[in-house]
């Protein structure tokens, strides 16, 4: 089989995960040119934003980099779920001071479009990954048309297979135990996602693509181990959240250097779509799954307000404090040497 390294172009089959709101392109960089895959993620920036950090990267490393989009179908707007929502969070309204009428309704993250593909086909990014499945077939045609290599989750073995079967150049087998957004996109029911190491086999057996182990992997030995299981590579994210090209807020690292991180939980109360963090009162008082929220990402308009007045106090009972179950190998150091610390497992197996 192909080495991950060889459809990468990267010395290390190592990507950092691309993780929305907490790093730039400044990461991607820094990991890239360390021998990874650093990765910039696509879903909330605006063209702009998105022309000045792919400028960036061109810029700041020679090294192949990878840029992560979101590939959901945005859902028809529901006035009585909306309503259903705000009677929900109203009394957070009210103790914060918030006028519920005066908040818009809209999205929070968009899906990659052919606009997209326009913008970013003259930088040529040499990895492109997708979460939630794949874009339109003509959609990928674009991305492999000027010769990317396409990456996307799987947190199933369904999945996994309906990937290999429309093209996909390698899996990341995202198990359970990942922070963030999960994945999934053939089935809603979470009792059928599983943790990274009993996952990670099932897809190695089952397909004949490179299998990446994202989940719980937060140092050398977790990479030896996803490796011993048959994994090509691995994708690591919560451990890069300290380093210091991460942008990081002052309470979400505070959030992950203290006894919280040990408690994370999926809730669907800051997007309308199960995401691991770090659990904080809303999620407490609520429950972490609220069948209230909006479909994705329709939820993040009603909570977005409590965030805002929450952190202007320091506090962080209101954010999505995004987190693997394992936050143990988070460390305050350059990416760089994150991702060499992080190597050593490699050579472990060798």
């Amino acid at each position: 089989m192909t080495t991950l390294q060889q459809i990468l172009g990267t010395e290390l089959p190592l990507i950092q995960a691309p993780m929305a709101g907490v790093q730039g392109s400044a990461m991607a960089i820094a990991v890239s040119n360390a021998g990874g895959l650093g990765s910039l993620p696509g879903a909330m920036l605006s063209p702009d934003v998105m022309r000045s950090e792919l400028t960036a990267i061109r810029a700041g490393t020679n090294r192949p980099f990878n840029v992560n989009f979101f590939c959901h179908t945005p859902p028809e707007p529901s006035a009585e779920r909306e309503a259903a929502w705000r009677a929900a969070l109203a009394p957070y309204y009210a103790e914060h001071g918030i006028d519920a009428a005066s908040i818009p309704a809209g999205p929070g993250r968009n899906p990659f479009s052919a606009d997209v593909a326009d913008l970013i086909a003259e930088f040529r990014p040499p990895v492109v990954s997708f979460h939630f499945g794949l874009p339109s077939e003509a959609l990928l045609a674009r991305v492999r048309g000027w010769g990317a290599k396409v990456l996307a989750s799987a947190t199933t073995l369904d999945e996994a297979l309906w990937l290999e079967a429309r093209g996909a150049d390698a899996v990341i087998a995202q198990g359970l135990e990942a922070g963030g957004h999960r994945g999934h996109f053939l089935s809603h029911d979470l009792t059928k996602q599983l943790g990274t190491f009993v996952l990670l086999p099932q897809l190695v057996r089952a397909v004949k693509l490179p299998v990446i182990a994202a989940g719980g992997i937060a140092d050398a030995n977790g990479v030896a181990a996803a490796m011993a299981l048959g994994a090509a590579g691995v994708q690591i994210g919560t451990a890069y959240m300290l380093t210091n090209e991460a942008t990081t807020s002052a309470l979400h690292r505070a959030a992950l250097k203290s006894e919280a991180a040990r408690h994370t939980a999926l809730t669907n109360l800051f997007t309308g779509r199960p995401a691991r963090g770090i659990v904080n009162r809303v999620m407490r008082d609520l429950g972490p799954i609220g069948a209230a929220a909006p479909e994705f990402p329709l939820a993040t308009s009603g909570i977005a307000p409590l965030r805002a007045k929450a952190e202007a106090k320091g506090s962080g009972d209101f954010s999505p404090l995004w987190s693997g179950q394992n936050a143990t190998g988070c460390r305050e150091v350059p990416a760089a040497e994150l991702t060499r610390e992080l190597a050593r497992g490699f050579q472990a197996i060798r």
